[in-house]
């Protein structure tokens, strides 16, 4: 811990009211919504995608009394118990900080960079070193400005060796995270094409990653990515590789039965075998590079053969899927250790739509009965997140049961817990599995995970608050943000990403239907939901569960009115739809005095927006129309609000409207589809595409020339063919047009024809020119805007026809 007092000399800021010098602090905030132990932290207000000054009162009513503020404003009198700092930049303030707690320590530092590789090197690195070392690792993927400075605050006299991650995206980047790394070891991993929009080269990413290295004592590096690159003088050069004269040669590279690599490679005049458990390139390079971090280190020959074959997949990402009995199953057992955790724990606190909340939860490697240090952050953990139950699984934490602040039962194995798991409850929960790899969780996910056919949707939560978070950038502070999550969120899911949207505080949710926020309601979604078609029949649940309906009609507005009347009911909130031109729904222009009449007959109705639609956004063509619609919108809430005697919300751009129409922003906007990062007008924006439909190999037949493929024999074979039977159909959502070479898959980074007619459950590829195995991943749309383009319709129809059989598995990176 730090005193205040001692945080303002690190940091030379440009004023101060300190009101308690001696306040101690243990922990870095930057996030509002994830405070623990408020008490013993500070509030870094950064200035990002959101403007953390706006979140200070909320972190104060936390319990927060430390914070770093960069807006220098009056807040003395705002907070008169909190110590204030104020600095010129907050984030470079929080990495100083973060310099200087790592310059505490002396062990070795492992400063890792590269393109691909650095997570999946760093956790391999851990789990064949942690047998000689106490090793700290940044959480997860924490390798960003932000993530760097938080991972390093971990830190401590614990532990006698670091493994730290560092990313970049745009020059200049490289040098503030190696002045706070200071690493004493260096990795480079893969690197792979320059960035679309921080380097003009690859050579120019590869400097700028290399600065991570100026002043480590040995730089470690496959030498085919550096060779006509300038490196840094002082370290001692660590390279592998081809070519003679390497200190690490690879002689040869042998695949045996698709199953494993052995590499034969020559150090220090001997020659030696090491068998990689993993074929593909990518993961051969990882296992070589922690081979080589192992000899730098002094590891035997021996021992690093031995360790290397039981290498185990790192699974990148923490899911959420579907359990048995109305429950959520969030799988993150890859990294089980306290920062992972508390990540996990926060990701599990998010999500509303089950009553209980239960976590599972396995020893935690390198924690002992004397390790009163980790043992005792674990009960703080425990006790700030709201658990309903704990489930503790290994001979250590079963010990100290009594000690931790939940109810909780106990096994000694996992295989005792399975023997058990019929008399547990897990229905109408979230249960959360944390369990070390020699606990082997899977098979507890198997049995709690609903059972479904191996094509899955998986919806990465990142990207969906990547594409918020540009999306909002666009907008002035003052407009709000209106969420669709219509349709099934198109087609991505219900609850899982509301409960998203709404931790990441968007303004309004939007459904089509009234039982659409019903659901939404029932799993603990408390923002505003609009629903878009309401009728009398659905009157009575909008108004049960604080729906807000749009009003398009005079008859439905009299229909619900007299609804309302009947229930005793006032000031309900509605929202007004306008008819600017495109002629869907809506009161037409010259309705507004009558509308006016209406809604100022009684008092049982309030108007919180209205909005309108526009018909062709992105077409430069009808700009002159779009204007139109904007003005016709802008002149129709004027005088309904001069009618009224009040003010509302006034909408009207949807994702083109925002991507290329500011003067349409009003006080709201509506994003849809550039959520899912797709189908957008502006290609300079840095979106990511949110969903992967994929599915695996069936079979594979190897067919002569002539035979056909599939129903009423549309598939003719005109060579001897080798073709791919998979496990996705039209009831699956993937349509029968897509047949007879229309559709394009990819299967190991090659795309693929389907051949044949698409049946119900399956459909078949013509995989003749390329390398393909039996349960092969399938990606069914590659470039979704190509697919929906083939067949003549556009990204939105094929993303709503995916079944609701097709799992859906939603995953933070």
């Amino acid at each position: 811990m730090y005193k205040i007092s001692e945080i303002v000399q690190i940091l030379h800021p440009n004023r101060t009211f300190i009101t308690d010098p001696n306040s101690l602090v243990q922990h870095l905030f930057y996030d509002s919504r994830k405070i623990v132990q408020a008490d013993n932290g500070v509030f870094f207000a950064l200035q990002k995608s959101r403007d953390g000054h706006h979140y200070i009162k909320e972190a104060y009513d936390k319990g927060v009394r430390n914070f770093v503020l960069q807006l220098d404003e009056e807040q003395e009198q705002l907070f008169p118990d909190a110590n204030l700092i104020w600095v010129t930049d907050s984030l470079e303030s929080m990495q100083v900080l973060a310099a200087y707690h790592r310059q505490k320590f002396s062990f070795p530092v492992i400063g890792i960079t590269g393109s691909n590789g650095k997570t999946i090197v760093k956790e391999w690195l851990y789990q064949l070193m942690s047998p000689e070392y106490k090793i700290y690792r940044s959480p997860k993927s924490y390798n960003s400005q932000l993530g760097v400075a938080l991972s390093l605050w971990g830190l401590s006299d614990q532990y006698n060796l670091a493994i730290i991650e560092a990313g970049i995206s745009e020059k200049g980047e490289m040098v503030k995270l190696e002045n706070m790394i200071k690493p004493t070891i260096g990795l480079l991993t893969n690197v792979g094409v320059a960035h679309k929009a921080g380097f003009e080269s690859k050579a120019e990413k590869i400097y700028e990653k290399i600065n991570l290295f100026k002043d480590v004592e040995t730089m470690i590096f496959p030498n085919r990515y550096v060779e006509d690159i300038q490196l840094p003088y002082r370290p001692r050069k660590f390279s592998w590789g081809y070519d003679e004269g390497l200190s690490l040669e690879v002689y040869s590279l042998k695949q045996v039965d698709d199953k494993f690599t052995v590499a034969t490679l020559f150090y220090g005049g001997r020659t030696f075998a090491v068998e990689v458990p993993f074929v593909d390139k990518g993961n051969i390079e990882n296992a070589i590079n922690c081979v080589a971090v192992m000899l730098r280190f002094g590891y035997e020959r021996e021992v690093i053969a031995s360790r290397i074959k039981e290498l185990q997949p790192v699974a990148m990402r923490l899911e959420l899927k579907k359990g048995k009995k109305n429950s959520s199953i969030i799988d993150d057992s890859y990294s089980n250790d306290l920062d992972a955790l508390q990540i996990a724990l926060e990701f599990l606190n998010q999500q509303g739509q089950h009553p209980r909340k239960i976590l599972i939860l396995s020893d935690l490697p390198g924690v002992s009965l004397t390790d009163e240090k980790s043992l005792s952050k674990l009960k703080r953990l425990l006790s700030e997140y709201r658990l309903d139950r704990l489930i503790l699984i290994g001979e250590i934490l079963t010990q100290v049961a009594d000690q931790f602040a939940v109810p909780s039962v106990s096994y000694a194995s996992t295989t005792a817990f399975l023997d058990d798991i019929r008399s547990l409850q897990f229905e109408d929960s979230t249960v959360l599995l944390k369990g070390g790899r020699e606990f082997h969780f899977e098979r507890i996910s198997r049995l709690l995970v609903a059972k479904s056919h191996d094509t899955v949707l998986e919806i990465n939560l990142n990207a969906m608050e990547n594409n918020l978070n540009v999306y909002r950038q666009l907008l002035p502070k003052h407009v709000k943000l209106m969420s669709m999550v219509k349709a099934f969120s198109y087609g991505s899911g219900s609850f899982e990403i509301a409960n998203l949207l709404q931790f990441n505080r968007v303004d309004y949710l939007t459904v089509a239907f009234a039982d659409e926020g019903v659901d939404l309601r029932g799993a603990g979604i408390t923002l505003p939901i609009v629903v878009m078609s309401p009728d009398e029949n659905t009157f009575e649940s909008i108004v049960q569960y604080n729906l807000e309906p749009e009003i398009y009609s005079f008859r439905v507005l009299s229909s619900f009115l007299n609804y309302l009347k009947g229930k005793g009911i006032s000031s309900f909130p509605i929202h007004i739809k306008v008819d600017t031109g495109m002629h869907r729904l809506g009161f037409m222009p010259d309705e507004v005095d009558k509308l006016i009449t209406e809604l100022n007959s009684s008092a049982i109705l309030q108007v919180k927006s209205a909005f309108s639609h526009l018909a062709s956004a992105g077409n430069k063509e009808d700009n002159t129309f779009t204007q139109q619609q904007i003005d016709l919108l802008d002149q129709f809430t004027r005088r309904l609000e001069e009618g009224l005697g009040y003010s509302f919300l006034r909408h009207i751009a949807a994702t083109s409207g925002i991507e290329l129409w500011p003067q349409a922003y009003f006080d709201m906007v509506r994003l849809g589809i550039g959520l899912y990062g797709i189908d957008v007008e502006r290609h300079d924006l840095p979106l990511r595409e949110v969903s992967s439909l994929k599915t695996n190999v069936t079979q594979i037949k190897h067919l002569a020339a002539g035979e056909t493929v599939g129903y009423n024999r549309h598939g003719v074979l005109h060579r001897d063919s080798k073709t791919a039977t998979i496990k996705i159909g039209y009831a699956d959502g993937y349509d029968r047009r897509f047949g007879n070479g229309v559709g394009k898959m990819m299967v190991n980074g090659q795309l693929v024809p389907t051949i044949g007619d698409i049946c119900m459950d399956m459909c078949m590829l013509d995989v003749t020119d390329i390398e393909v195995a039996e349960e092969d991943e399938v990606i069914v749309y590659p470039d979704i805007k190509l697919a929906a383009k083939a067949i003549g319709t556009i990204p939105y129809e094929l993303l709503t026809s995916i079944s609701q059989r097709v799992k859906r598995v939603y995953f933070y990176e």
